[in-house]
């Protein structure tokens, strides 16, 4: 088994080192001077702002909404749960560019629902709220995959034993499927936050690249690259480190979970 272990790192070290020679670059490419300076520079401030309020309101509408779905994918095994299940995932497939113009011939004034939106006086295009729903529809699928995977873990007797002591099936739901699939909850949670982050093309098709209102930080970094390479390479590292932030909750929220269902049943 070792000598397969090796034999499977030699093959893979070269993907591996690919990988990781553009981050490599990236870090060593910007200086501490670089960095502070952008951390002052008021394109990051507003751009900061903008992407932890949307990415927040993004995630808190995926995980109330994305959640009772997962669950329902998990418990279903019939025709129709295959056809939402692929439709959930398509995202994942088409180019954020495709999305982009699909959301404005959904949203936008001569769109599938602009006429309506309009007489309610909400244009969506290139405004915040479209840089939520952007943001909704790409990293959406990730939450609801993760979470699905963790509720088909979950024992069904556990949650029929839980309806038989008295629990109603929404508090079964909630004391024993939502526990038990905590880990990828989690861990999809952070992923899909990740996702919501670094979400660029469609986000600048539909809602546009406007500072202080629209530019997050993915579009912060495109305008810097055109006129300050130094404050592109120091923005991208500081959003860089917010994504290696999230992958690193990824992979330490289960170790968390699982120590915290050992101390209550110590």
């Amino acid at each position: 088994m070792r000598g397969e272990g090796r034999a499977g790192l030699l093959l893979g070290l070269p993907l591996a080192v690919f990988i990781a020679l553009p981050v490599v670059a990236l870090i060593g490419s910007a200086s501490w001077a670089e960095v502070r300076a952008a951390l002052g520079h008021p394109m990051l401030a507003g751009a900061a702002a903008l992407s932890v309020q949307t990415t927040a309101l993004s995630l808190a509408v995926i995980v109330v909404g994305g959640t009772p779905l997962a669950w329902w994918l998990a418990r279903s095994g019939g025709v129709s749960a295959r056809v939402v299940g692929t439709i959930v995932e398509l995202p994942i497939v088409i180019p954020p560019a495709v999305i982009g113009v699909a959301l404005l011939e959904a949203y936008g004034r001569g769109g599938l629902l602009g006429p309506w939106l309009a007489q309610a006086g909400w244009s969506v295009p290139f405004s915040a709220s479209a840089v939520v729903i952007a943001q909704v529809v790409v990293a959406a699928p990730f939450y609801v995959q993760s979470a699905a995977a963790g509720f088909r873990r979950v024992e069904g007797d556990l949650m029929l034993v839980a309806q038989t002591l008295g629990a109603t099936p929404l508090g079964a739901f909630f004391r024993v499927a939502v526990p038990g699939a905590a880990p990828a909850l989690v861990s999809g949670a952070a992923l899909c936050w990740a996702r919501a982050l670094g979400e660029f093309g469609a986000t600048l098709l539909f809602a546009g690249n406007m500072a202080g209102r629209t530019q997050t930080m993915p579009l912060a970094i495109f305008s810097a690259l055109e006129v300050d390479v130094a404050l592109a390479r120091a923005l991208a590292l500081v959003l860089g480190g917010a994504a290696f932030a999230a992958l690193l909750a990824l992979r330490l929220a289960p170790l968390a979970v699982g120590a915290l269902r050992r101390e209550r049943r110590a």
